[in-house]
């Protein structure tokens, strides 16, 4: 019998490399107001926390402060550019033939803080979606990584007590290990394939 029931994948940074995309976006999207998100700033502050969070913080440290739910009414934008740039989903095809190999052998699930409505589409465009049984977006939990219950969520979906994260940020591996969860921690996605084989060799 596995060691685990179940495989959960963050999204951005894990699956795939779209962090420097969501950056750019929302940069393009802030720079009408007057606002400078540099990627120094989004890749030591903002990867791993919901979008919300993330315009709460830019907000406050704005000079003069800004209103954070005018920012939030960026988002719609933001949303159109990333969707637009990441119509062709480039997934590692060692990764898509990693989800293939543990189909059925393991529950797997997406556990993100960027909403469904980003995710989906491009699991579904990557043709990797039918490997999910669950897919847990920023909008599925009141509380976000780093709390655990974005993983909690997830379990609860798939009707599993014990699963194996991977978690590419500070907020999302506090969260899996908070959950109960063992974490292995990701780089980028293309060590994905090697760190799951390996660790699941272990426990055979």
């Amino acid at each position: 019998m596995p060691e685990f029931e179940a495989i959960f994948f963050d999204f951005d940074g894990v699956l795939l490399d779209t962090e420097p995309v969501h950056w750019a976006c929302w940069a393009q999207a802030l720079a009408p107001v007057d606002l400078t998100l540099t990627w120094e700033y989004y890749r030591d502050f903002c990867i791993g926390i919901d979008d919300r969070d993330m315009l709460r913080n830019i907000a406050g440290q704005a000079d003069p402060p800004r209103d954070c739910d005018s920012l939030w009414a960026l988002y719609p934008d933001k949303q159109a550019l990333f969707q637009a740039r990441m119509a062709l989903p480039q997934f590692d095809p060692a990764l898509v033939e990693l989800l293939a190999r543990l189909d059925g052998a393991y529950r797997l699930a997406v556990v993100s803080s960027s909403f469904t409505m980003e995710i989906e589409p491009l699991l579904i465009a990557g043709g990797i979606r039918r490997h999910f049984g669950a897919v847990v977006g920023g909008e599925s939990v009141k509380r976000q990584k780093p709390a655990p219950d974005p993983y909690l969520l997830a379990a609860e979906r798939l009707g599993v007590r014990t699963a194996l994260v991977l978690e590419d940020s500070a907020a999302g591996i506090a969260s899996g290990r908070a959950a109960g969860f063992e974490v292995i921690p990701v780089k980028h996605p293309n060590e994905v394939p090697d760190l799951v084989l390996q660790r699941i060799r272990r426990s055979a």
